[in-house]
């Protein structure tokens, strides 16, 4: 069992506030009276289990959870390869260039890329 509890009555919502399909996504869901715990990455960091299982949940890398066409990346970062425990400590120290939101159901777990993605979860 993982660090992230879910539960199949509501959606866990994994996000950045600042980002603008967040804040869709989020407006969408209180819109469609979904029961959503919504956790904003940038004021409540995540840990490295929770990040390592975030993206076991996507099957994806952990490198694969970072948004490398970010402005923020691309300005504090160059391309490059590094272990999964460097993506992790990259990711907690810069938690806006990681992909989101991510929504979490039950076992099901999504990249959530248009707001109207909340229904398939």
């Amino acid at each position: 069992m993982g660090e992230i509890a879910t539960s199949n009555r509501q959606i866990t919502l994994y996000y950045n506030l600042e980002s603008s399909i967040a804040k869709q996504t989020l407006a969408y869901a209180k819109a469609e009276g979904l029961a959503i715990q919504d956790i904003d990455i940038s004021k409540t960091p995540l840990t490295g289990t929770q990040i390592a299982e975030l993206a076991n949940r996507l099957k994806l890398k952990v490198k694969d959870l970072i948004n490398q066409e970010h402005s923020a990346y691309n300005s504090k970062f160059e391309h490059h390869e590094l272990s999964t425990d460097d993506w992790i400590k990259m990711i907690q120290h810069n938690p806006e260039i990681m992909k989101q939101p991510i929504a979490l159901r039950g076992d099901k777990t999504i990249l959530v890329e248009t707001p109207s993605d909340m229904i398939k979860i």
